[in-house]
């Protein structure tokens, strides 16, 4: 789980892109702009959602002015409104400038992510099916993108491939089948090691149901097939719906009984929050 963000990786993500944007110098801003000149800001929300990435927005102003001044008036995981003054900050005129573009990439990105997360964990309150996002995040981003899932109050499927064992259709392929890739899983990993495997069908269910794995991925089921795998299951092992699950359907999946529905939309097909940044001359 991505509970809290690493200030080591932020700040390696933070230098990349501000070293990618500003490359041999920022033409424009230090042309225009004094050396000395200070300038102060504010960080607007445009239209309503939930915060995500503070910490990088600090991390970009400070990592280009280490003494500038920033005020949070809200926190990551707090919802905004259109009009809200999110953030204030003063410092050196260049250094905001410079920063303010990949600031807000960033930041956008991220309360994007967390509101759309929000969104689908709103509709589902009612039930136990819990929100849970995938791999499919942008490369370099993945600590950003499962925070920002964490703060639309989602949960983090597995962060790499070395956090657990997740068997798909095309392992099971390779490896001969549902029986033979379960079989030499549990023949080598460890016993802290989750183990989880994907099927398309009842029978598939059934066949994995018989090696006892810890979850399994119903890929691609409809609602009736949904509820039937939990009726076979019956809590033996925990059951993920994945695949074509939306905010207009997310309710009925959750009522099959599913204990997890994933959705690889909430960080591969982002919808950016829009805020802006406000700058004007320090007195």
């Amino acid at each position: 789980m991505v509970q809290s963000l690493n200030d080591m990786l932020v700040k390696r993500v933070v230098e990349q892109a501000l070293g990618e944007d500003i490359g041999r110098g920022d033409l424009t801003t230090d042309t225009i702009v004094p050396a000395h000149l200070r300038a102060r800001g504010k960080l607007l929300a445009k239209q309503p959602g939930r915060l995500a990435g503070l910490d990088v927005v600090r991390c970009c102003f400070m990592m280009l002015d280490p003494h500038v001044d920033i005020v949070a008036h809200f926190e990551d995981g707090d919802d905004v409104c259109a009009g809200d003054e999110i953030m204030r900050f003063s410092g050196n005129a260049r250094a905001l400038l410079s920063a303010e573009r990949v600031a807000l990439n960033i930041l956008q990105r991220m309360c994007g992510i967390a509101t759309a997360t929000s969104q689908v964990v709103e509709r589902v309150k009612e039930y136990d099916t819990k929100v849970i996002d995938t791999r499919k995040t942008v490369p370099g981003l993945r600590m950003l993108d499962k925070y920002a899932v964490r703060m639309g109050g989602g949960v983090n499927h597995r962060f790499g491939l070395d956090d657990g064992v997740l068997i798909k259709e095309n392992h099971i392929r390779v490896a001969g089948g549902i029986k033979a890739a379960l079989d030499r899983v549990h023949a080598t990993v460890g016993h802290m090691v989750k183990v989880e495997i994907e099927v398309t069908n009842l029978e598939e269910l059934e066949e994995a149901l018989t090696c006892k794995p810890d979850a399994i991925m119903l890929d691609n089921m409809d609602l009736e097939q949904m509820r039937e795998a939990v009726c076979i299951t019956s809590a033996r092992c925990l059951l993920e719906a994945s695949g074509n699950i939306t905010l207009d359907n997310c309710v009925d999946v959750a009522r099959t009984g599913v204990d997890l529905m994933s959705m690889g939309w909430l960080t591969h097909s982002v919808k950016a929050l829009d805020l802006s940044i406000q700058l004007e001359m320090a007195e």
